[in-house]
């Protein structure tokens, strides 16, 4: 082969040569694609699963939780029963008084114990995050104005949060 020839030649295989570069360029980053898509797709799987396993769970929770508070009750419910069954043969008011104050300690207790706690509004400043203003009246002396002057309903906290804000009524 002469040098002409060898440079024609050399000519041919250059642009044959990259082609065949791009072309495994082109293979290798769709091999790449594919493999980061399907990573991407498991991923997306296992957190679909992740997400819908919390789910149940909670769910799940949610049920333990009021199954365990209704067992709690149940004995007060039959203490209940037993002094309406008392109440309709009994005339001594002061024993059906006294039924009712015991069960009320109970059922006190037992929420108490499930994380329930009233909260003390009586006297204290106004907190919009605290308490419901139902009305304002003129405060009974000037250290009340501003202040809860009476709680008509009051409020709780389960587990230091607050669950039903306290209705009140503020001095002026």
């Amino acid at each position: 082969m002469n040098t002409e020839e060898k440079d024609i030649h050399q000519d041919d295989e250059k642009p044959l040569d990259a082609h065949s570069n791009q072309e495994t360029k082109e293979e290798s980053l769709e091999e790449k694609l594919s493999e980061l898509n399907d990573k991407y797709l498991r991923l997306y799987s296992e957190f679909e699963n992740f997400r819908k396993r919390t789910a149940k769970e909670r769910i799940e929770l949610i049920g333990t939780a009021t199954e365990k508070i209704i067992k709690e009750l149940l004995p007060i419910i039959d203490d209940f029963k037993r002094a309406q069954k008392s109440n309709t043969e009994s005339n001594d008011i002061e024993a059906v008084k006294k039924g009712f104050d015991l069960i009320y300690e109970k059922l006190n207790k037992t929420l108490t114990n499930s994380g329930l706690k009233p909260m003390e509004a009586q006297g204290d400043i106004f907190d919009a995050d605290k308490h419901e203003a139902l009305t304002n009246v003129p405060a009974p002396s000037e250290d009340m104005k501003g202040k809860v002057v009476n709680v008509v309903e009051d409020g709780y906290y389960l587990n230091e949060k607050i669950i039903r804000f306290a209705k009140v009524v503020v001095g002026n």
